[in-house]
């Protein structure tokens, strides 16, 4: 489709929702599904179902609580990292097609509006992250923050907890990754661009389109591609490796924005590249399922069959090696675009890895790991 296509057709689905009242505004997630979890439990699956339903006039919730973890380790093979930590668990950017959305459930929540609505937030996140690190039975590894929910989400602005893991990181050389799509990360340029020196912080930005219509429906509030892209310009030019993650590609949305996306990260810094095949796990499924037709109706089919063509006729995967990349012929041809456009650009042509020997304990300034 011609981009004067993709810009005609998201103008009238804009007008479909502006007269389509019940269109929550500002969010991915049109309804709450059941959670799992639960055997007796009020959900909203329908938005039209329940007339007292007011989620659009509700504001973003902030619970606040004392945990007593922060760094997972990782078992899943395929995601590329061994440890990761998360300040908050829920997120207000509102991607509909979040796998984190699943998550929720564990903590008594929906997958679908409460997944965005209510953010809970780890309070003792960096005096937990210390502890951990003192420990001496801790080998330095890499972390990864944002390794399920965004760390410099709105949230961010008000608790600072993802600031003041980076300075413990800083303050015991302890290497993180970071992968974000929201611009108030430079707010935290100066001990990035320390820690940069050291080759103690590797960055991504998440970039999914250009097509700031599509954005606004299928991420609301995470930022724009322009200041996504001044992201990587600004902390590249600062000494911090730089990349650009690419996911979820959807065919018949943003599949064909790739070849752009690279270039233009390129372009401003990037050096790095990584994807994702969408996939629709859980409650993500319903979610993503309610979102495509009530936005996309005129070509929601196409859409919703494209990616079971990519799945062996179902819209997940739960095979390691599979599940991230898809299968079949649209699949092949995203990962081919990949490969080909990453060489035409140059990126993940450098051999480079955070450093972990330069991690020691407050008292053990003498001793290299």
């Amino acid at each position: 489709m011609s981009d004067k296509l993709q810009q005609d057709h998201f103008k009238v689905a804009a007008k479909k929702q502006e007269e389509n009242v019940q269109y929550l505004a500002g969010r991915g997630a049109q309804i709450n599904t059941k959670n799992k979890f639960f055997k007796n439990e009020s959900t909203k699956e329908h938005i039209e179902a329940i007339d007292d339903w007011t989620e659009s006039n509700i504001p973003t919730q902030y619970i606040e609580q004392e945990s007593k973890t922060i760094v997972n380790k990782v078992e899943s093979p395929d995601v590329g990292m061994g440890y990761s930590m998360n300040p908050y668990a829920g997120c207000e950017h509102g991607c509909i097609y979040c796998y984190a959305r699943n998550v929720h459930e564990y903590w008594g929540y929906s997958a679908g509006l409460d997944f965005e609505q209510k953010i809970i937030v780890k309070k003792n996140a960096p005096q937990l992250l210390r502890k951990f690190l003192m420990n001496p039975k801790w080998q330095p590894f890499p972390i990864m923050l944002s390794g399920n929910t965004d760390c410099y989400q709105p949230a961010e602005q008000k608790y600072r907890l993802t600031r003041g893991l980076l300075e413990v990181c800083n303050e015991f050389n302890q290497p993180v990754g970071i992968l974000t799509k929201n611009s108030w990360i430079l707010k935290d340029k100066d001990v990035l661009q320390e820690m940069g020196k050291k080759r103690l912080v590797s960055a991504m930005v998440s970039i999914t389109s250009f097509n700031e219509d599509l954005r606004r429906i299928m991420e609301p509030r995470t930022t724009t591609a322009k200041q996504k892209l001044k992201v990587i310009n600004e902390l590249s030019s600062a000494g911090v490796r730089m990349g650009v993650m690419m996911g979820p590609m959807i065919p018949g949305l943003n599949e064909h924005e790739m070849q752009r996306i690279m270039k233009e990260a390129r372009d401003n810094g990037a050096t790095f590249t990584a994807y994702t095949f969408i996939r629709l796990n859980g409650a993500i499924k319903l979610l993503f399922h309610d979102w495509l037709y009530k936005n996309f109706p005129d070509r929601a089919d196409k859409v919703w069959h494209l990616i079971e063509q990519s799945h062996d006729g179902k819209v997940n995967d739960t095979r390691w090696g599979v599940r991230m990349r898809g299968e079949g012929n649209i699949a092949q041809m995203v990962a081919q675009q990949y490969k080909k456009y990453g060489k035409l650009y140059g990126m993940n042509a450098e051999e480079w890895s955070l450093d972990t020997t330069q991690f020691r304990r407050p008292g053990e300034q003498g001793k290299l790991f």
